[in-house]
């Protein structure tokens, strides 16, 4: 089965939840990048306190070489591959010394660096760690009027920097997942709320297609009260119309019918010798007798469906219709099997689907051998006004490929030899045209003869 276009209160959700998501993803993203700043600006801070240090622990010894005297005694960076590492060059980018810690790293800490320069950049060591290094460029002093042009180095892992940043962007995308979920349930059930008027609306529709309701109901907001009652008094006119239109034909029928009683009865009385002429006029007064009949039984019994129309039961009209067949075919052998469930029925007029089924079963039974089928079902896939299937096949003749196009046709008839008048039919075609069904002809392949079947509105 297809499906069908998305619901209002679908299209909604999607069209708030997608600047929802875009917006917790951009807020997300600046949070996770000012957060990223200021942990860079806290290792700088970090790298800073430790170039302090560096200057504060580097001394001369007593043949005038520089030394560095590290005052912490659980400093790591006496300890080889610890993560934080130092280095001390001078002016010219030479190496004058460099903590325990970077031996076996091969990690080159510290450039060439003018006075008051200052320079931070990023490395990976060899077991690709990540390392922060800030060089700084100074004047040292070491005595009255000596002084040293030095580069102090200080670096320090990020793994831990990185670990924390990973741990607050995991807790942050549950904290807005879990908000975002929030909200759109939120608004899910808003929208429902909201749109709960539209849905009875639909129901009520629903409601009249099936002939469940006559007429919407009331109490719907102001944005929808007007549609609900344009469709009622639409529904009203339309009632309204039909019923004019068959009063009004049934007004015409009936003043024709009259005069031509009169011409037949005029004719009735004329003399011999103009009898073969009265004869001539006597048929067409007949055929549009049959033609006024027909009228007349199409005005009386309605006008195609409606909104709002009450189903008709199925069970009860073919019931009734297979015990007065089998009085009219009383010379033949006759088994009129039905298969429809209790619950089945026709939205329509009860007229007209009387009309229909006592021309398709009083045709099958003229053409059958001893045997007619009439099945009814409900098909859910098809759509109105095409769900209800009523199916007649016969165990006759059947009617030929060539003549299944033909014998809907007013005035033609599969056997001339067979009494008729070649409307029947017609009417059938007419009457599901009105409502919007559709009259099909083919042969039964259970029976072996034709099968007619009708697709009408049904539930």
């Amino acid at each position: 089965m297809m499906r069908g276009p998305p619901s209002v209160r679908g299209r909604l959700l999607v069209a708030v939840a997608l600047p929802l998501l875009l917006f917790f993803v951009l807020t997300a993203y600046a949070i996770d990048y000012v957060f990223g700043e200021q942990s860079t600006a806290a290792l700088r801070d970090r790298l800073e306190e430790q170039v302090v240090a560096l200057i504060t622990a580097v001394d001369l010894d007593f043949d005038g070489k520089l030394v560095v005297n590290l005052l912490d005694p659980e400093s790591r960076l006496d300890v080889p591959g610890s993560g934080q590492y130092a280095a001390l060059r001078d002016d010219n980018g030479k190496l004058l010394w460099s903590s325990p810690s970077l031996a076996g790293t091969a990690l080159v800490l510290g450039t060439k660096l003018p006075v008051g320069g200052v320079d931070f950049r990023y490395q990976v060591a060899r077991d690709g760690t990540t390392i922060a290094e800030l060089s700084r460029g100074l004047q040292w002093a070491y005595g009255a009027g000596l002084s040293k042009k030095l580069v102090f180095t200080a670096a320090d892992s990020t793994a831990s920097q990185m670990r924390e940043r990973w741990l607050f962007r995991q807790r942050m995308a549950g904290t807005f997942g879990a908000l975002d979920l929030v909200l759109l349930a939120t608004m899910a059930w808003m929208m429902r709320r909201a749109l709960a008027p539209v849905r009875r609306l639909e129901q009520e529709i629903a409601a009249l297609e099936s002939g469940g309701a006559s007429q919407l109901g009331e109490g719907y907001p102001r944005e929808l009260a007007g549609v609900a009652t344009g469709l009622n008094a639409l529904l009203e006119s339309e009632r309204n119309r039909i019923r004019r239109y068959r009063d009004t034909l049934g007004n015409l029928a009936h003043s024709l019918k009259t005069p031509l009683a009169v011409i037949r009865a005029s004719l009735g009385s004329a003399e011999s010798e103009e009898r073969r002429s009265a004869a001539a006029i006597q048929l067409e007064i007949d055929r549009i007798a049959q033609i006024v009949d027909h009228q007349l039984k199409r005005a009386a019994a309605g006008g195609g469906a409606t909104l709002g129309q009450a189903s008709v039961p199925l069970l009860g009209l073919l019931t009734d219709l297979r015990a007065a067949l089998l009085k009219v075919h009383a010379g033949k052998d006759l088994h009129i099997e039905i298969d429809a469930a209790p619950e089945l029925g026709f939205i329509g007029d009860s007229g007209d689907i009387l009309e229909l089924l006592g021309n398709v079963v009083d045709n099958a039974c003229k053409w059958c051998r001893s045997r007619v089928l009439v099945t009814a079902r409900i098909d859910p896939d098809r759509g109105l006004p095409r769900r209800l299937s009523i199916v007649v096949e016969d165990d006759g003749p059947g009617i030929p490929q060539e003549l299944r196009t033909r014998v809907i046709e007013r005035g033609v008839r599969a056997d001339e030899h067979v009494p008729g008048h070649g409307l029947g039919l017609a009417m059938v075609r007419e009457t599901v045209a009105l409502y919007g069904g559709q009259f099909l002809i083919d042969s039964s392949d259970a029976l072996g003869g034709a099968r007619v079947e009708l697709r009408l509105p049904g539930r």
